[in-house]
């Protein structure tokens, strides 16, 4: 939510097709659906939430519907274009032989990345929808999708070290934070395994 609600009124509209106030955005998040859908995100060093993207199963389950979102400071640097090649692995992992984009047609950001992916898109005015085949999962796409995850897990861990402060800046107090959130995680991965920070007073020097 804290992401999306940093999103001015342009990029709202753009992304959700109006103008959504922080109360829908509250509402839009609330009626995700874990146990169907999976939301990714990639995060800065300072473990900002810079882009995030949610691939949505739907009532066939052999389709599903991606929807992204950058922050302006990151945008230009294919962020973007990694979720959606990680939904479309994902998907694909999980039985889905089709991914829709839902677009406005001014949307053209998101529609170049869907088809440089080589997904049709078909115009309906000011709306746009864009399909995409996905290949079969296979033995490969699997491996792929645990090096991802691997590197993700590895990145973030980084991420986080880079976060602690300095024993100096610490003045005498010790910080202890286990983080498995991976840079582009789903966010119930985020819920079930999210670190816990501990602060601990540091243990004086003996006197003799």
């Amino acid at each position: 939510v804290e992401h999306l609600t940093r999103l001015d009124e342009r990029d709202r509209y753009l992304r959700f097709g109006y103008a959504a106030s922080d109360a829908q955005i509250a509402r839009y998040a609330d009626t995700i659906d874990f146990a169907q859908d999976d939301v990714f995100g990639i995060f800065n060093r300072r473990l900002e939430l810079i882009a995030l993207a949610h691939l949505a199963g739907l009532a066939d389950a052999r389709e599903a519907e991606f929807g992204v979102s950058v922050l302006p400071k990151a945008r230009a640097r294919g962020y973007g274009a990694r979720l959606f090649d990680h939904a479309v692995l994902h998907a694909r992992n999980r039985g889905v032989d089709t991914l829709l984009i839902h677009a406005l047609s001014e949307n053209s950001a998101m529609l170049r990345i869907a088809r440089n992916a080589g997904a049709s898109v078909e115009r309906d005015g000011g709306e746009s929808l864009a399909r995409l085949r996905l290949p079969r999962d296979d033995l490969r796409s699997h491996l792929d999708a645990f090096i991802e995850s691997s590197a993700a897990e590895v990145d973030y861990r980084i991420k986080a070290q880079g976060r602690r402060p300095s024993p100096r800046a610490a003045r005498g107090t010790r910080w202890w934070c286990r983080s498995r959130v991976p840079a582009a995680a789903s966010s119930r991965s985020h819920a079930r395994r999210r670190g816990a920070c501990r602060r601990r007073r540091a243990p004086r020097a003996r006197r003799r």
